[in-house]
């Protein structure tokens, strides 16, 4: 850690050290041997940064090029001005290599030819970096900018989609959109870095008119040079001055030029160059074709188009074979394919087929709600659900698979569990679902139906009435509203289902991080089995496990004394009181229960059977219908009174009277005293007593 720190340390130091001496060389005179070294170091860092450029696959991995355009223009600009400032102070004497050294290698020994040609050659360097490779880069920076930003929202509902039909974690998700930020943020950098290029094209002129006139005027002037001794000095040193100035900023025009042309590839340039043109064969022989056609045309030199031509046939010759072989291997894994798939290779098929835990299938007319170039409504819901019952239950609901399927009807979508059908519904789209929820004022006219979540009637609403229905005190619902709402309600009742062994161990492995002691505790005295078959025991009920501490040290509490999962359940309950009570009591912290007469209570208690799966009220048949009359007067009456129906008894006849009557009112509440926190008052509305 220590060596790691130094190393950044340093790093940072030099950078910064560099950056004060970029400043001063605008500054500051620099000695001719200093300016020298300075020079090829400018040299070689944009050789650098064009050669980084060409083997980097994407953009975004070579996100410091904006600042790095920054600091090589400023850099060459502090050089340029320091090569002026010694051109002009010394004169004939000026002995910088690098500068005579491009000069001589330009203009060579042909005087005033010499002087022409190499101000045509840097006119033209200007010229093409400036009107060519400069204004396309920044063009196509611009333009990538405001795209890249306009697809920033298309992108993260692609990956929302991705998350929630489970082809990606969350935390593959998190990592792809923080690079989409960085990609519109790196095009964005680039969209003002690329005026720096323009701008250094620009000066670089300006300090060559400036070098060559104030040359010629203080060589005449006050050198008492001749006009030719003076243009051949200064002329041929500003030439050299210049292409030693722009070379170097042609490297990084280039660079920039590549790097904001690639934004679509994912390899390097020269991969891209391999691949793309080594598509076709056909095209290098249709180009030598052409090229030997030409060179049979009078005063064309066949010397040179007839190799060239032989040249691209052997390449197509090449790529031909090349893809020959190719195709062929690919028709081999293919059949291998179609041979385990038809089952030729028993021995190589997997014998399990995983299910998903939980998936949403959609008939084909209903797949404009989860298409990401519509809004993707549907997918945003659904992610919100699986975080609202984190919240709610504390149960992590896995990647909801969401599908289409053909055997359906266009309208009509299915939830299934582990592969197995829960529930169905049907969808008109472009209507909305109007419930009456007992207050309407007026009939609306539309096509009468049922909630496909809690089975009230309805009526299919078109969209000119939906306002007239919310006037009259319809509850109006849109189609993916519909969807969310039932997936809510399978996710509730369905929990426990849902929640398997695997979710168990994430949930104990994820808790043993904060609590070690309680989780070794726990799982020394018992299996994930057992403790899966408690938090079911809670989910059934709908009471949330999110509480994990308390449920873990309870159940080591009671596991050394009794194995059996009843009583663990309730005794957990029983602890979390204060959480399942709060659910039911109104503003005044005042719980209104049903309470059952003893005697009833007492013959439900003498009828216990133990069984496998738990303790059950074996009442005899008649017994039990009067039973269920009389809770479901009782609870008719609550719910008339606005009241919410719940039954409290003793603790040992609680779970006697939930299994009694979960079949015949599967969402009744029923507490025991013990599961009633001390601060809460409890109000009896009724008792249940059996019909005689």
């Amino acid at each position: 850690m220590a060596e790691k720190g130094l190393s950044i340390q340093n790093s940072d130091l030099f950078v910064a050290a560099g950056a004060v001496i970029i400043v001063l060389t605008l500054i500051i005179p620099l000695p001719t041997i200093i300016l020298d070294l300075f020079m090829a170091i400018n040299l070689v860092m944009n050789l650098l940064i064009l050669l980084i450029v060409l083997f980097t696959q994407r953009a975004i991995d070579f996100s410091v090029f904006p600042a790095m355009l920054l600091v090589s223009t400023l850099f060459g600009l502090g050089l340029n001005v320091s090569s002026t400032r010694l051109i002009l102070s010394l004169g004939t004497k000026f002995d910088g290599k690098m500068v005579r050294a491009f000069s001589t290698f330009v203009i060579g020994t042909k005087g005033s030819e010499g002087l022409v040609i190499g101000f045509v050659i840097f006119i033209m360097l200007i010229a093409v970096q400036a009107f060519v490779i400069t204004k396309g880069s920044t063009r196509v920076a611009e333009v990538a900018a405001r795209f890249t930003l306009e697809a920033m929202p298309t992108k993260n509902m692609a990956i929302e989609a991705e998350v929630n039909s489970g082809a990606i974690t969350d935390q593959e998700a998190r990592q792809r959109k923080v690079e989409v930020q960085r990609e519109a943020d790196f095009y964005g950098a680039m969209d003002g870095a690329s005026k720096f290029v323009s701008g250094n094209v620009k000066i670089g002129i300006f300090i060559t008119v400036i070098n060559l006139i104030a040359g010629l005027i203080l060589g005449m002037t006050f050198r008492g040079e001749p006009f030719a001794v003076a243009i051949q000095t200064y002329a041929s040193l500003t030439i050299g001055d210049g292409l030693l100035a722009q070379l170097p900023s042609l490297f990084v025009s280039v660079a920039t030029g590549i790097i904001v042309t690639r934004s679509v590839s994912d390899g390097t340039f020269g991969s891209d160059v391999k691949t793309q043109f080594s598509r076709n064969a056909w095209v290098y022989f249709v180009g030598g074709g052409t090229l030997a056609f030409i060179s049979f045309l009078p005063g064309f030199p066949w010397y040179v188009l007839m190799p060239l031509a032989a040249f691209l046939i052997y390449i197509g010759v090449r790529l031909r074979k090349t893809h020959i072989k190719d195709f062929n291997q690919s028709l081999r894994s293919e059949e291998d394919r179609q041979k385990q798939k038809t089952g030729e290779s028993p021995a190589d098929i997997s014998p399990v087929v995983p299910l998903d835990p939980l998936s949403l299938e959609l008939g084909y007319g209903l797949i404009p709600l989860v298409d990401k170039d519509k809004g993707a409504e549907l997918l945003e819901r659904v992610t919100r659900i699986r975080r609202e019952s984190a919240l709610d239950l504390g149960l992590v609901v896995p990647r909801i698979r969401i599908m289409d399927n053909m055997r359906l009807e266009p309208s009509e979508y299915c939830f299934k569990i582990k592969g197995v059908e829960v529930a169905r519904g049907k969808i008109r789209m472009g209507w909305y679902l109007g419930i009456n929820p007992g207050g309407a004022l007026e009939d609306i006219p539309g096509e009468k139906t049922t909630d496909p979540t809690f089975g009230l009637p309805a009526i299919w609403i078109s969209n000119e009435n939906r306002e007239r229905a919310e006037r009259a005190g319809y509850t109006v619902v849109d189609p993916p509203s519909i969807i969310a709402t039932h997936l809510t309600e399978i996710i509730k009742r369905h929990a426990s289902e849902i929640l398997g062994r695997q979710e168990v161990q994430s949930i104990v492995d994820a808790m043993k991080k904060d609590y070690p002691s309680v989780v070794d505790e726990v799982t020394k005295i018992c299996s994930i089995g057992e403790i899966q078959k408690v938090l079911q025991g809670l989910l059934v009920e709908q009471v949330s496990i999110r509480n994990m501490v308390v449920i873990l040290e309870t159940i080591a509490d009671y596991r050394p004394i009794t194995k059996d999962i009843t009583i663990l359940v309730e005794k957990v309950r029983q602890s979390l009181s204060r959480q399942i009570s709060l659910q039911y009591v109104d503003d005044t912290n005042t719980l209104r229960v049903l309470t059952v007469e003893p005697s009833l209570v007492q013959k439900i208690v003498d009828s216990r059977v133990d069984t496998v799966n738990g303790p059950l009220a074996a009442l005899e048949p008649a017994v039990q219908r009067s039973w269920i009359r009389s809770v479901s007067h009782a609870v008719s009456s609550s719910q008339q009174a606005g009241f919410i129906p719940v039954i409290l008894c003793p603790e040992e006849a609680r779970i006697l009277i939930k299994k009694s009557t979960e079949r015949e009112i599967p969402d009744l509440v029923i507490l025991s005293v013990p599961e009633i926190a001390n601060d809460i008052r409890v109000e009896a509305i009724g008792e249940i007593r059996q019909d005689e």
